[in-house]
């Protein structure tokens, strides 16, 4: 299923399991620094996390700061937050 086509607890769900892969291989390649494999698949699965949190961002708002791209002015601390019934 395309990023754009699932729903906001897909992608949240979908964040998940890449951002695991993520800290999985950045644990990993601590101690194994030139693997080359390893480190094909940490990029891999960073350029689709990060690609899942601009599509999070840019459809219920962002979840990292990192994410959080202001237009015209800062948005960040104006959306609600998780326990204010925030989106994430």
């Amino acid at each position: 299923m395309m990023m754009n086509q699932m729903n906001q607890q897909q992608l949240l769900h979908w964040i998940d399991m890449v951002s695991f892969a993520v800290v999985d291989m950045t644990e990993y390649l601590d101690t194994h620094p030139h693997d080359e494999k390893a480190l094909e698949y940490f990029n891999h699965y960073e350029d689709l996390r990060r690609s899942a949190l601009r599509a999070y961002g840019e459809k219920y708002g962002p979840l990292t700061i990192d994410t959080a791209y202001p237009e015209k002015h800062w948005t960040w601390s104006m959306q609600p937050l998780p326990w204010e019934g925030g989106n994430c």
